[in-house]
């Protein structure tokens, strides 16, 4: 490989990365001001396509190289890279460089697009397959896959019949890998072991045992002091107020300033914002009992990424599996204040039985009604027009 291509690559994702040509190569520069696509994608499978061990072929590094040097080879206009590292080829919709690159073709500004192969545009046949077939022709974009010897507008490359079958294959690949790592996550999640990458908030992994975790008290307090408001008479958005009266970390913030992971998607914002669903997420997890809970969200498919959450008969509890933090009369003393929760009125009061009565004629939970204009407290349905007062034995009148 040639020598003379230098570039500075960045190892993170960079969804665009512009490589301007060397003054001196002015060959390489057309009358057309389209730009050349140099779509880069790595994530974790395909790091591992050799024996399970790593294949720095793969890398973002060697691809940017590849894709450059045939750039130049080939006199292509306009070279600009499109990373996305660490995103999965079988969807298309959450890379963030494929989709800007999509814009730009969308937009008229793309000539070509090039990848190391066709396993690099995607491992879905049939969006791959869409792609190549469909959009790209439609925006007049020719299509590269280098080792796969693919080009759109060259008879003597590799026919879209035989691209497709790699794209088959390509997807198997994504489906076998994804069918196997279930397996070994089914297996470590049965035999009681944690499946989910970080513990909860209030607790940290045993430096000596991943698998193991311990109490962080700092974070525990906080979380006895949670549930200790909750039993209380605080709601969520009660408790949330409070914590950020207090100037306590929420769990985000809190992890990160300790040096933890946090996923990606989480924005720094501000350190100590409490949201009601952080709350209401904590004061129902049994991990607080001392138990390990697995299987607890499932995915329909490996082509969707999207968790869903399975049917509480579906999980797998194993009990004292770790320290607790919270003990079982206060963590089920919270759960019946849940299933019956209540929120204050517009006017300051809190409806005690709200949720807790229900009606004698259809069975529904009967929920306070105040008003300037009502004479008295009323019970109605959250979903009827008809009343139940307490005068008339909480009956709804239809």
């Amino acid at each position: 490989m040639s020598n003379d291509v230098s570039l500075d690559i960045n190892q993170k994702s960079n969804p665009v990365q512009t490589v301007a040509p060397p003054e001196e190569d002015n060959n390489m520069l057309r009358a057309t001001d389209k730009i050349t696509a140099l779509y880069c994608r790595l994530s974790v499978e395909d790091t591992k396509e050799k024996g399970g061990k790593d294949d720095p072929s793969n890398s973002i590094q060697h691809q940017q190289i590849m894709l450059m040097e045939y750039a130049k080879s080939q006199h292509f206009p306009n070279p600009t890279f499109f990373i996305d590292d660490g995103y999965s080829g079988v969807e298309f919709s959450n890379r963030p460089g494929f989709q800007k690159m999509l814009a730009e073709i969308e937009a008229g500004h793309v000539e070509a697009v090039i990848t190391k192969d066709l396993s690099r545009l995607g491992r879905n046949s049939s969006l791959t397959g869409l792609y190549i077939n469909y959009t790209f022709p439609q925006y007049g974009v020719r299509y590269i896959a280098i080792n796969d010897h693919f080009d759109t507008i060259d008879p003597n490359s590799t026919d879209s019949d035989m691209a497709g079958i790699k794209n088959w294959f390509n997807e198997w690949y994504s489906k076998d890998t994804s069918r196997k790592i279930r397996a070994v996550f089914k297996s470590k999640g049965q035999s009681g072991k944690p499946l989910c990458t970080n513990p909860p908030y209030g607790y940290i992994k045993d430096p000596e045992d991943k698998n193991h975790w311990i109490v962080d008290e700092e974070a525990a307090n906080v979380v006895r002091e949670i549930f200790h408001l909750c039993v209380s008479g605080y709601g969520p958005q009660q408790i949330a107020r409070e914590m950020m009266r207090r100037s306590y970390m929420n769990p985000t913030a809190y992890a990160r300033a300790h040096g933890r992971a946090t996923p990606d998607n989480r924005t720094v914002g501000d350190d100590y914002t409490w949201q009601n669903s952080t709350i209401s997420h904590i004061l129902t997890r049994m991990e607080y009992l001392g138990h390990t809970v697995n299987f607890k969200t499932y995915r329909k498919s490996y082509k969707n990424k999207k968790q869903l959450k399975n049917d509480p008969s579906q999980w797998q509890i194993f009990e004292n599996t770790h320290e607790a933090i919270i003990d079982r009369e206060t963590f089920d003393i919270v759960q019946r204040i849940r299933d019956g929760r209540r929120r204050v009125t517009p006017m300051g009061e809190m409806p005690i039985l709200s949720g807790m009565v229900f009606c004698a004629d259809c069975g529904k939970k009967l929920y306070q009604v105040r008003g300037r204009n009502l004479p008295q407290k009323e019970y109605r349905h959250q979903e009827s027009e008809g009343t139940c007062t307490t005068g008339s034995d909480l009956t709804c009148k239809r």
